[in-house]
């Protein structure tokens, strides 16, 4: 059962008129449905700031693709399109292991043999940090140095939290590929 509710203002022609570019008719929408959508996101994440940003993208999705999508019920849309883009945020996080997870290793429990290997291994990640972007290397330090959220990193650096997770986003994916290639030379080196 979906837990969006077609109340009001009739659907159908505000559907027609965005289809036509009016701005009001999607406003009308938008203020229509924001706070079902919103609450639906919230429910599944449990993070305020993430659920904003996630709700924006499924009512710009609304607007870029008027011309192209036919919707006979909005409702019934606006619960498929909340619900995989939860979805798609939860597949985009399952992905990311965090990077303390990956170098804050005991030392007491590595080899005698291991320990030179780990301390070149955490002397590349500083190289590697170095090589980011400042921007990047200053929101990647706060969350997996200083272990602060991305809502708190925006609120310092004065920035949305969306813009913060696209640059951990960024340098995840640069820091990933980054230690992949890190291990394979220290491995290949110890050899």
């Amino acid at each position: 059962m979906s837990v969006f509710s077609n109340k009001g203002t009739d659907d159908k022609l505000l559907l027609s008129q965005l289809r036509e570019g009016n701005t009001d008719a999607y406003r009308a929408l938008y203020q229509k449905y924001w706070e079902q959508v919103y609450n639906h996101i919230y429910k599944r994440l449990k993070d305020r700031d993430l659920a904003e940003d996630l709700t924006q993208d499924v009512f710009m999705q609304l607007w870029t693709k008027r011309e192209e999508t036919i919707i006979e019920n909005l409702p019934a849309y606006l619960f498929v399109a909340s619900r995989n883009t939860v979805y798609k945020q939860i597949s985009r996080q399952a992905r990311f292991v965090p990077i303390n997870e990956l170098v804050n290793l005991n030392m007491a429990d590595v080899q005698a043999d291991s320990r030179l290997l780990l301390e070149e291994f955490q002397k590349a990640y500083e190289v590697l940090i170095g090589t980011l972007p400042l921007a990047q290397q200053a929101i990647f330090r706060m969350r997996y140095q200083e272990d602060l959220s991305p809502t708190a990193i925006a609120e310092a650096l004065n920035l949305s939290p969306k813009t913060v997770r696209n640059q951990l986003g960024k340098a995840l994916i640069k820091i990933k590929t980054g230690i992949g290639l890190v291990t394979i030379i220290i491995i290949c080196s110890g050899s």
